[in-house]
């Protein structure tokens, strides 16, 4: 029989507290995710997960996991408050990618590698984004030809989250460019540090590298290496970006521990903030205060009502989006008031940390791309939740190889 979610609680609470090391608030853990210690703390603690027996909650157990629902996941990520969890495993190898072969791997994939990513052994990433694709992934040029032996991949992607820290990743490139553009595309499983992969990180304006480009030169991969079904790689996609929707609007299960990876996320920042500057007392700076925290109060909602939802058939996958777009539009106002708490001391001071709050604007912009743009999201809300009419476009039903591309007079 398997144990009620307040046994289960009540055991993961005694575990942790003989098991997990205690965040200690005057020297926080290493977070950043341009940081490789910390993403090699994150293995080691994922491996102490592992061990006890609290590693992929809601993945199956055939795969490494407990195969429990949901609430015992929230019931455990409770109890992890003032623990040290490795968070940044998070997204996007669990509630991404590993969610992502769960649906349309093979067995051997999922019994390989969602396993070893349970046990700490194994990051795994999504490589999607091209140099020159802006916004439109299906009209990616990153091509897989198939030789006899197997595919030879050459191409480029970048704005690939976190690759230099992971072993796999799971690329989209095309296989058939005499089909309309959604049509030719085939999803493989790959080795980011196999022969023929050149990786070079990204240098951020804020200073941070967490983001690579990728550039592939005869990449051979076996026909092992193919996710879901040849040419059918749009479908595939679209299951990774509905789990990455969800993960970005934080409505995963596959989610694990509780805390933040982001300094702008907590309920006490803006506050910590108000009094290093002077102006605690203030009644403009609380009132800003009081949006912010009220509009993370609907977010929390939102996300319980629209995951709930979704999962019970309710609303369909692609309301994904609507926690996608809320959260980014809860992280400009949080990041934005900070802003104007402190003022030009989010520029000019380090006495009380303020700098960070001035470097974290600069990069405020990117949680308005995770998981496709803003824009995108509002289309997918409008077409696919609400049964708007679609956005025209000139290039569907046309063959790939005879779209116009980059037109001169």
């Amino acid at each position: 029989m398997t144990e009620t979610v307040e046994a289960f609680a009540t055991r993961a609470r005694a575990w942790l507290a003989d098991n997990m090391p205690r965040l200690d608030p005057g020297i926080p853990p290493r977070a950043g995710r341009d940081d490789d210690g910390a993403w090699q703390r994150a293995r080691e603690l994922q491996q102490l997960l592992h061990a006890g027996g609290f590693a992929g909650i809601c993945f199956p157990r055939e795969y490494g996991g407990l195969g429990l629902d949901v609430d015992y996941q929230k019931a455990f990520d409770a109890e992890t408050d003032g623990y040290e969890m490795p968070l940044i495993l998070n997204v996007p190898t669990f509630t991404i990618c590993c969610a992502t072969l769960l649906d349309i791997g093979t067995e051997e994939q999922k019994r390989q590698h969602i396993s070893a990513a349970l046990r700490g052994e194994e990051v795994l990433v999504q490589l999607l984004s091209e140099p020159g694709g802006g916004s439109d992934l299906a009209g990616l040029i990153t091509r897989a030809e198939h030789d006899g032996d197997g595919w030879v991949i050459n191409g480029a992607k970048t704005w690939s989250t976190s690759a230099f820290a992971a072993d796999y990743g799971l690329l989209l490139a095309r296989t058939d460019p005499t089909v309309p553009k959604h049509d030719g595309l085939t999803m493989f499983l790959m080795p980011i540090h196999a022969p023929g992969v050149t990786l070079r990180r990204i240098e951020q304006v804020d200073g941070s590298n967490e983001f690579c480009e990728e550039f592939f030169d005869g990449l051979r991969l076996d026909d092992s290496a193919v996710v879901g079904e040849v040419n059918k790689g749009w479908e595939a996609a679209g299951r990774l970006l509905f789990h990455e929707r969800r993960a970005v609007g934080q409505g995963s299960e596959f989610a694990s521990g509780r805390g933040r990876e982001r300094a702008e996320d907590t309920y006490s920042d803006l506050f910590a903030l108000a009094e290093a500057v002077g102006a605690a007392e203030d009644p403009l700076a609380q009132d800003k205060i009081g949006r912010v925290l009220a509009r993370r109060m609907v977010r929390d909602g939102l996300v319980e009502h629209v995951s709930g939802a979704m999962r019970d058939g309710t609303l369909p996958p692609a309301a994904g989006s609507i926690i996608r777009l809320f959260h980014s539009d809860v992280t400009f106002l949080q990041v934005d008031t900070a802003v104007d708490i402190v003022g030009a001391l989010g520029v000019v001071d380090d006495d009380h940390e303020l700098l960070k709050v001035g470097e974290r604007y600069l990069s405020r912009q990117t949680v308005a791309l995770g998981g496709g743009s803003d824009e995108m999201a509002r289309n997918v809300i409008g077409e696919r939740v609400l049964g708007l009419p679609r956005e025209y476009a000139a290039d569907r039903g046309v063959p790939f190889n005879q779209v116009r591309h980059n037109k001169t007079r």
